[in-house]
């Protein structure tokens, strides 16, 4: 049976499309106006709300809660103080990324943890021995991303801790009537904020927000916005830029962290006294440089582009909606594949076409030249790009 989240009664009579779609057995909207492009919009200039409810949600509390997490994660969870929450990945005992999420910290002993995919087995199966317990509340709490340059002025007028917050921060907090925790984070690369919220209260809370981001042009946004935003932002997604290696049939399919662009996630991975998972091999890794590929940002080169379109007579796409599909890339004089585009579009703030990228580390560097392979009237055809670090869109508002 399709699950509903705590908002959907709200945002069902929003949905002008009609469209649904499933995210892990929850109604999500790909968008809700018949453009996805007008929601886009709202998060670049005004207020943008996402219902992220099927996040999965688990509590991991105990006296060895820290302990049991820093020998899982990739990412030194000790850094990471109470108030404050950190992005990230954890990994098999060859150093291939498993998934990735958010571990928001509440006190010494309490860590709220969300991801894209379930994880409660897995980290039940790691915590014997620990004085530790792990608890799936998935469904007790509505998650409402609330994004955009106006989100704060928008959420301040209900919650005025949020005015001081800083970035990858959470703070508890009462909207209304509803005890809330509100996390300055999300997945736009924009001004944003996530609010978590009792199941039972969620409409509320919601009723709540949408009030008070009349006048800054609030609106709700779907799956489509989303992806368009997270493009510019640079922010790697599970089944379009890596797959779980627990459900890899092989190496070609798996990666390491270095791989994915996240080498900043291994600060301290010299030290012996956090012996994580995956961590030896991921050392090996790097001292013997044997990173296969490189996470990069691609910047098409317009001009080009548009000569190929009109000699065929076309005018040039430009869709905001990121293509579903793997675009090969190859060196400019060899001709040789020399890696692959995880994604392309045309995005609406840079006024151009880019992409997130995957390639081979000699060809990382900003400002390498590679050739897109795309289809123009049913042929190939190859259109020069230049690679450039992530974020691609980055406002100062952002970390500000």
């Amino acid at each position: 049976m399709v699950k509903t989240t705590p908002f959907h009664e709200r945002l069902a009579s929003l949905n002008r499309s009609g469209l649904w779609g499933h995210w892990y057995g929850h109604l999500s909207a790909p968008k809700y106006d018949m453009s996805s492009k007008h929601e886009y919009f709202a998060i670049r200039n005004g207020v943008g709300v996402f219902d992220s409810s099927p996040l999965f949600k688990y509590w991991i509390r105990g006296r060895d809660a820290e302990r049991f997490l820093a020998g899982v994660v990739t990412r030194d969870i000790r850094t990471c103080r109470p108030g404050q929450a950190h992005y990230t990945v954890w990994c098999d005992d060859r150093g291939y990324v498993l998934e990735d999420g958010v571990f928001f910290r509440h006190s010494e002993s309490e860590f709220f943890l969300t991801s894209a995919r379930p994880n409660l087995g897995y980290f039940g199966d790691l915590a014997s021995g620990y004085d530790v317990a792990i608890e799936d509340v998935s469904d007790e709490y509505g998650v409402l991303a609330v994004q955009g340059p106006r989100s704060r002025a928008a959420l301040a007028a209900l919650a005025p801790e949020v005015s001081d917050l800083a970035y990858f921060d959470h703070t508890a907090a009462k909207i209304g009537s509803a005890a809330v925790r509100i996390a300055r984070t999300g997945y736009t690369g924009d001004l944003g904020f996530e609010i978590f919220a009792p199941a039972e209260e969620a409409l509320e809370v919601f009723d709540a927000v949408m009030d008070a981001g009349h006048g800054h042009g609030i609106r709700p946004f779907g799956e489509e916005a989303l992806m368009m935003a997270r493009v510019e932002a640079g922010l790697i997604l599970i089944d379009v830029e890596f797959g779980s290696s627990r459900l890899a049939y092989t190496d070609q399919e798996r990666f390491t962290p270095k791989e994915l662009g996240l080498g900043w996630m291994l600060r301290g991975i010299d030290s012996d006294d956090r012996a994580f998972l995956g961590r030896d091999a991921i050392r090996r890794e790097i001292a013997d440089k044997t990173s296969r590929w490189a996470m990069t940002g691609l910047l098409l080169d317009w001009r080009e582009h548009d000569r190929l379109h009109a000699e065929a007579g076309l005018i040039t796409p430009k869709d905001p909606v990121p293509e579903p599909w793997e675009s090969m890339l190859y060196d400019v004089d060899s001709g040789d594949q020399v890696g692959y585009a995880t994604t392309l579009m045309y995005s609406p703030v840079l006024q151009r076409h880019i992409g997130m990228a995957r390639v081979s580390p000699a060809y990382a560097a900003p400002d390498s030249t590679v050739h897109v392979e795309i289809t123009i009237d049913h042929t190939y055809q190859r259109v020069p790009a230049r690679t450039a670090r992530m974020p691609l869109f980055r406002p100062e508002r952002k970390t500000a």
